[in-house]
């Protein structure tokens, strides 16, 4: 493996190398929008939270113009503990009730997001923290899937991509807390996988990109699925393939692929360097729903 922070003669060669053959990509990919969720899991990990940002602000140099959403359950959990207020999950949600939005709002918003911006900018970027309540960049609604009352949770239903072109303009790279508000300006609390295919199909990006903490899609033999189409992707899902989940991240990339993003993958964020070596080499490094 390549050391990548501080390589020698022969690693500068391989990188060369790399480079050069990464080229096609680049220029197929310049000008184009890319939206990534970035999980509240990675950011746990300074080393792989540095790499992220290094390797954003390079697709930034490059004439790629990236957009990121991120999580944040770890950091909600544990505030939360700090305060001595239990979360409890239904249908994989966080049930969201007065205190709990609170705290969700504060961590997002005050910490995450600011954490994640500083990285970016520390590593060159012009990064702009959001939520999705600034300039009413996301205007949501409240959920109760199968009838079930989780309280301030809610669903995106309209995206205001002017904010977000204006900032891609000015080279910036928008940094977005998956927080919404309804038609009353109550505050909503979003899944920020749900949130990230609605921008990116909003954007109609390229790539919606969804970094998780497994290499993608397996079969039921345990083996990467490298490309799948939105038809194989149902049948995995209603043939009990996919499990646990697996099946929302995947039910995620089919809306946005459907909406018109080109294409969107499920990979491991952890992985060194996973955003580039998914966009700049032939076979990718998760798994490609088109």
């Amino acid at each position: 493996m390549i050391n990548t922070e501080n390589p020698s003669k022969e690693e500068w060669g391989s990188i060369a190398r790399i480079l050069a053959e990464a080229l096609p990509f680049l220029q197929q990919y310049r000008g184009q929008c890319f939206v990534i969720k970035y999980g509240g899991h990675a950011m746990d990990d300074n080393a792989t939270a540095l790499r992220f940002a290094r390797d954003i602000v390079l697709l930034k140099q490059v004439g790629i113009h990236p957009v990121i959403v991120h999580g944040g359950g770890p950091q909600i959990d544990a505030f939360l503990k700090k305060l001595n207020i239990q979360s409890t999950f239904k249908n994989g949600l966080r049930v969201t009730d007065a205190a709990t939005m609170e705290v969700v709002e504060m961590v997002l918003a005050g910490k995450v997001n600011k954490e994640l911006v500083q990285s970016i900018s520390n590593a060159g970027g012009v990064a702009i923290g959001l939520t999705g309540k600034d300039g009413n960049l996301v205007r949501a609604r409240k959920i109760t899937p199968d009838g079930v009352d989780l309280g301030f949770v809610g669903e995106p239903i309209k995206i205001n991509t002017h904010i977000l072109k204006k900032i891609l303009e000015e080279d910036g790279i928008p940094v977005i807390a998956p927080v919404g508000v309804d038609e009353n300006g109550q505050t909503l609390n979003i899944n920020a996988d749900t949130l990230a295919g609605a921008i990116a199909s909003a954007l109609q990006a390229v790539r919606f990109m969804l970094l998780t903490d497994v290499a993608g899609f397996l079969d039921k033999n345990g083996q990467l699925v490298s490309e799948m189409t939105v038809s194989q992707t149902e049948k995995a899902i209603t043939d009990g393939v996919a499990k646990g989940g697996m099946i929302p991240k995947l039910q995620t990339c089919i809306s946005a692929v459907r909406s018109g993003v080109k294409g969107a993958v499920i990979l491991n964020g952890k992985d060194p360097h996973s955003v580039l070596l998914e966009l700049l080499t032939p076979k990718g490094n998760g798994t490609l729903i088109s």
